[in-house]
């Protein structure tokens, strides 16, 4: 049922601006600005309206598949803009394209070459049949499985441009993709480089000799001069190609048809000459000299003397090897001792010549081509080799390794049909069948050639390269029937076909590249002309093909391709092997006939192969890719292609936190697995970004990083919020090097936020350990007591849930990491034992840049009966085990009577404490309350001292018109310079601590299981009754003190004169943290505790132990 569609109200529903996502994300194929328009029928739907923007109506979905067509990103591209520029837009014509056509045909012509034509002839005479056999079996083998793999990424999906490395990229990653795609396409441009110079020898050898610009004067100098002849001319072909290519691919597609008919008509013709063979060989006679092979430039008749009517004379042959015409001129031993043979070049099929080239005859460079079987009377070893007289000479020197690299280009061009994918009519259905149909013919050929070659051509016809000994012939050309020029015409204009291919098709593979903005120095060869011809790439790929022009060496050049193609296709497998094995539910390609054991095996014959053909080149070849993955890795953008090594990367780690779960790990393995709590301020920045400074520098154990936050409010109010927030701390997290997560939780308050973060954060067996957080320096001035409340609940979840807590005083002093500290210390307080934390974060902080040059020293307190000497020694040979360098102190704390400003101290925290107590009184009660109480210390402080302490009351009026009652009332107790040394207040962080430091030198005090058990069990006082006796009498409000709050207060003062007296100059200091009392009442006295201790101390963190050993003496 059709209604009318209705506009979208307020633009609800209708076309949104793109998100910059690649176009493959999206559900829709072709989906249009109108169809994202419409609203959902009628009324029927009206309960989905409001998710149309991101939830399509089917119909619309199957109307954008319907209306699909495959073209590539480049023929689209040059397609608009012809018709921008008529003036109207032509219909795009669906693709028509068969298998056939489409597939088969482009595949035989890239496969087919240079290769073929003129090297097969020459790897057959070498290596032999079997040998031959054996190369072109594992050649073809490997892109037989290669093409499996190929054709079931092909069928999982349309591959747009860029074919084969768009199919690594989304399956393998950018990493991956980039690497192999930048190898293949240096494969591809040196490929060109190859046709060209396989151009250029037919040109010059077979066609045109008088040509050469180069001439060599004797026989020595015709490979130099060859190569200076291959250069110039490349260059000029490589020139007019580039030219031709810059000017329109379009003429380039035009002769494609005629180029691969001449590779077809060529191939053909062998095999009529084959057939012929058997019944009527071709003539071509060569000349032997003993049993080495002639070559037919310098002379006509095969024979020393001739018979010109009844004289005997001389031939030119004889002429080449003596000193003159005359038969009584001195002439080579050689030619002397032995007679001129002439034989067949082409015996047939017929002969049974197939048992001589069964075997490899591999030769040395310089070597003269021999037949063997052939009756010959050798020199003497002394007498050297002359290279000017007329033998066909090995040019290099041959191994089946070498033979391997040459001839692999010749089973390449198995992507021509996926890089087609757009023109074809069914991809899916069209690229596994012609691939792999190509490839069976070709393999056909090429096996069928083998056998052929060695059964109708004499084995010393095989081995010469150049045809010396068939009158300057291509080899292949005599086989072929009617006539050889068939064969090099046919050749000719099939590579300058394949070098024209090459051009046309690597500079559109780096444009695919640079336009995926992986690579961000390659963004310029992503531009082209107006109608998307990339003219930057077409420079940089004839730059690179001149370089392998250079080399001039067919030979040479032939094993550098071979490396570039081996590893794309090897990586093509390992994509097919990657995605098989990790069964992701998108992996469904129509091609069912694979398997990830075939996969695999392609794989492991690609490497084998790369190393076979060349070490050097194959290390040179991953060096390469290895460097551009890094660079991408470093440099390169960020996608989400939804690869397989992410879905790798998903499985190691499933695998892992699984293998975590097993049990809590070892102490050897314990690391900080940190928990960084940190505060984000109205814009969603981070308040204290040097708690992140700090987490990198403790990173040295290389564990886990969770940074998080906690956000007041509701999800669904404040969830833009949290996601600018998570940016914001990410941000961050990159600028300070924390690799790490980042995690925002919204919560109706800060206690229960932080709670469900540290009982939530990280995954099954990785988890935090540990919790990172600043101490909250204000909560003294805080209007709200919820402040330090929720501090102190912190301090007891992380007890509870048995994680160890860093909390860093006056983080803002901390240092970033761009600072340096040229000298100091990291002074540890090592008061009661913690599992070792205290031991290991120093060791941690020293491995940074920012620590390095700080030494490590180690205080800890001795008891009345203990000995500190050998507390000392004990402590260093600890120390020593633990493999830690640092200088010990062992501190001796005498006991010493409570001072009065101890008591002092201790009175004005009770009466703050009572004052907090009144926040949840009524308005006139709190007054009344309050008033009583500074009334009482008022006087107290006036007995104490009258003339040099005063009391400063702060109770901020309430205005009439309040209807909610404001607890802003706060009691400062100042004391003036008179007063004790230590102020009730600590410095905010970044000042300077005011006032002297009066203590004594030597106070005895420690905090240990059984101090702490004596202290509860010694009664309301520490000091006898005579002692404190005097004090009771002057200051009557003292006897109503908790006596442990006393004591508590007493603990922290003298510990802080002591770690003021020793560490006062200390970059850093690492102490113990007390834990909060057990009963709640007294939470408000466990910060002053904790103020009092880290009093006049630049950097401080408290530390607590998670209740396990961290650090072990044990290897």
């Amino acid at each position: 049922m059709l209604n009318n569609l209705t506009d979208c109200e307020d633009g609800d529903g209708g076309a949104n601006p793109g998100d910059g996502n690649p176009k493959e994300s999206s559900p829709f194929i072709n989906s249009t600005d109108s169809e994202k328009g419409k609203e959902y029928d009628g009324k029927n739907m009206a309960l989905f309206e409001e998710e149309m923007d991101t939830s399509p109506m089917v119909s619309s979905l199957l109307s954008g598949l319907a209306n699909y067509t495959n073209l590539p990103q480049g023929s689209r591209e040059h397609e608009e803009a012809e018709n921008n520029e008529g003036g109207k837009k032509k219909p795009v014509q669906a693709p028509r394209m068969g298998t056939f056509m489409g597939v088969y045909l482009p595949c035989l012509q890239n496969i087919f070459g240079v290769i073929l034509f003129l090297r097969l002839t020459w790897v057959v005479g070498i290596a032999g049949i079997m040998e031959s056999f054996c190369m072109v079996f594992i050649c073809c083998s490997c892109t037989m499985l290669t093409a499996i793999s190929m054709s079931a990424i092909a069928t999982n999906g349309v591959v747009p441009a860029g074919g084969s490395y768009y199919m690594i990229s989304r399956s393998l990653g950018p990493e991956f993709g980039g690497a192999v795609g930048l190898c293949f396409y240096l494969g591809t441009t040196f490929a060109g480089a190859m046709y060209i110079l396989g151009t250029i020898e037919i040109l010059l050898a077979y066609i045109f000799p008088a040509m050469a610009i180069f001439k060599a004067e004797d026989a020595s100098g015709e490979a130099a001069a060859l190569l200076n002849n291959m250069r110039v001319y490349g260059t000029c072909v490589l020139t007019c190609m580039a030219t031709v290519v810059f000017v329109g691919v379009k003429y380039v597609n035009k002769f494609a048809l005629v180029f691969l008919g001449c590779v077809i008509l060529s191939i053909l013709a062998i095999y009529a000459g084959v057939i012929k063979s058997a019944f009527d060989p071709p003539n071509f006679p060569i000349c032997l000299l003993g049993n080495r092979t002639l070559s037919r430039h310098g002379f006509d008749i095969c024979a020393k003397l001739a018979w010109e009517g009844n004289e005997t004379v001389t031939t030119k042959l004889w002429g080449l090897f003596c000193s003159s015409r005359f038969l009584n001129a001195t002439c080579d031993e050689y030619f002397t001792r032995n007679n001129v043979t002439e034989i067949q070049g082409i015996p047939g099929a017929a002969s049974g010549l197939i048992k001589e080239n069964l075997w490899s005859s591999y030769l040395t460079k310089g070597v003269i081509v021999e037949k063997h079987g052939m009756p010959s009377i050798p020199l003497p070893e002394a007498i050297p080799l002359n290279l000017d007289q007329p033998y066909v000479f090995s040019d290099m020197t041959s191994y089946f390794t070498l033979l391997v690299g040459i001839y692999f280009p010749s089973v390449t061009g198995i992507m021509a049909g996926s890089n087609r994918s757009g023109d074809l009519r069914d991809a899916q259905k069209s690229i596994p069948t012609g691939t792999i149909l190509a490839i069976a013919t070709t393999s056909a050929v090429y096996i069928s050639s083998v056998v052929l070659f060695g059964a109708c051509i004499e084995g010393v016809v095989l081995r010469d390269k150049f045809g010396e000994a068939v009158n300057g012939n291509l080899v292949v050309g005599t086989l072929a029937w009617p006539s050889p020029w068939v064969i090099v015409i046919g050749s000719f204009f099939s590579t300058c076909g394949a070098g024209l291919q090459s051009l046309t098709g690597a500079p559109r593979l780096l444009q695919a590249i640079s336009r995926d903005g992986i690579v961000p120095f390659l963004r310029v060869f992503g531009h082209g002309k107006a109608n998307g011809e990339p003219t930057w790439a077409l420079l940089l790929t004839a730059c690179i093909c001149e370089i392998g022009i250079l080399i001039a060496s067919l030979d040479e050049v032939a094993p550098i391709l071979s490396m570039f193609f081996l590893m794309c296709y090897m990586f093509v497998n390992l994509a097919c092997a990657v995605q098989t094995l990790l069964r992701t539910p998108n992996w469904r390609p129509r091609f069912r006939y694979y398997h990830w054991t075939l996969s695999f095996l392609g794989m492991s014959l690609c490497l084998a192969l790369m190393f076979i053909c060349s070490w050097y080149y194959a290390l040179v070849a991953m060096l390469i890719a290895g460097l551009i993955y890094k660079y991408i890795e470093y440099r390169g953008a960020e996608k989400e292609w939804g690869d397989g090594i992410r879905g790798l990367s998903l499985s190691a780690a499933r695998y892992a936190l699984l293998r975590l779960e097993e049990g809590p790990p070892h102490t050897k393995n314990w690391r900080p697995q940190l928990l960084v709590l940190v505060r984000v301020d109205q814009d969603q920045n981070v308040v204290h970004p040097q708690l992140l400074s700090l987490t990198s520098q403790l990173k040295a154990g290389k564990g886990l990083t969770i940074v998080g936050s906690v956000l007041e409010g509701t999800f669904l109010d404040n969830h833009p919020q949290a996601q600018r927030a998570e940016e914001s701390i990410r941000r961050l997290m990159e600028a300070e090097k924390v690799k790490g997560f980042c995690q925002v939780v919204i919560s109706s308050n800060l206690r229960d936020g932080v709670s469900h973060l540290i009982q939530s954060g990280g995954l099954g067996g990785l988890q935090h350990n540990t919790v990172l957080v600043g101490w909250p320096r204000n909560w003294r001035q805080k209007e709200d007591h919820q402040t330090w409340r929720n501090f102190i609940e912190l301090v007891r979840e992380t007890t509870a849930g048995h994680l160890a807590l860093l909390v860093t005083k006056n983080v803002s002093m901390f240092p970033g990491n761009p600072e340096r500290f040229s000298e100091g210390s990291i002074d540890v307080w090592w008061i009661v034992h913690d599992g070792g934390m205290l031991m290991l974060l120093p060791f941690l902080l020293k491995h940074h840049k920012v620590w390095r040059k700080c030494k490590m020293r180690i205080f800890t307190v001795a008891q009345m009966d203990d000995n500190s000497i050998q507390m000392k020694k004990d402590l260093t040979t600890f120390l020593y085990h633990l493999r830690i360098t640092a200088e010990v102190e062992v501190v001796e704390m005498h006991e010493s009577d409570i001072s009065a400003y101890t008591y002092e101290k201790t009175l004005v925290m009770e009466q703050r404490s009572q004052i907090l107590k009144q926040m949840h009184l009524t308005k006139n009660e709190r007054e009344r309350e309050i008033q009583s109480i500074t009334d009482e210390s008022r006087g107290s402080i006036r007995r104490k001292n009258p003339a040099n302490t005063r009391l400063r009351l702060n109770v901020p009026e309430e205005s009439a018109g309040d209807s909610e009652e404001k607890p802003e009332e706060e009691v400062q107790l100042i004391h003036d310079q008179s007063a004790p040394s230590f102020p009730s207040s600590s410095p905010s962080p970044g000042e300077e601590p005011e006032g002297g430091e009066a203590a004594p030198e030597k106070v005895h005090l420690t905090w240990t299981k059984d101090k702490v058990v004596a202290e509860k069990n010694k009664g309301p006082s520490p000091v006898s009754t005579e002692g404190i006796k005097d004090f009771f009498s002057m200051k009557p409000e003292w006897e109503n003190l908790n006596q442990s709050n006393v004591r508590r207060m007493h603990t922290a003062v003298r510990l802080n004169e002591a770690i003021v007296k020793k560490s006062q100059d200390a970059k850093l200091v690492l102490l113990n943290m007390p834990g909060p009392p057990r009963n709640r009442k007294g939470d408000e006295n466990y910060m002053e505790f904790l103020e009092v201790l880290t009093e006049h101390l630049d950097r401080v963190m408290l530390v607590r132990g998670g209740g396990r050993e961290v650090i072990t003496i044990y290897s």
